[in-house]
């Protein structure tokens, strides 16, 4: 596996993880009871975006080491 394969399937893992991780753990206006004019009741509080970041971080990490080992290492 080259560089350029590892940093793809990396980025590819990462987009993937995120996607799922995102809309865990929200808060919507709505739960709280405070709407504010003009937006909807679904739009979050407060993201945690710099949180779920280092999250999907770690999570793609503990994915796409033993994939590129088992890419390098088992595959022909």
């Amino acid at each position: 596996m080259t560089i350029t394969s590892a940093i793809v399937l990396f980025s590819v893992f990462w987009f993937i993880i995120l996607f799922i991780i995102l809309p865990l753990n929200v808060t919507t206006q709505k739960d709280v009871d405070k709407i504010i004019p003009g937006t909807a009741p679904s739009s979050h509080v407060n993201s945690n975006l710099k949180r779920k970041f280092y999250i999907t971080t770690i999570f793609t990490l503990l994915v796409w080491v033993p994939v590129c080992f088992g890419i390098n290492f088992f595959v022909p």
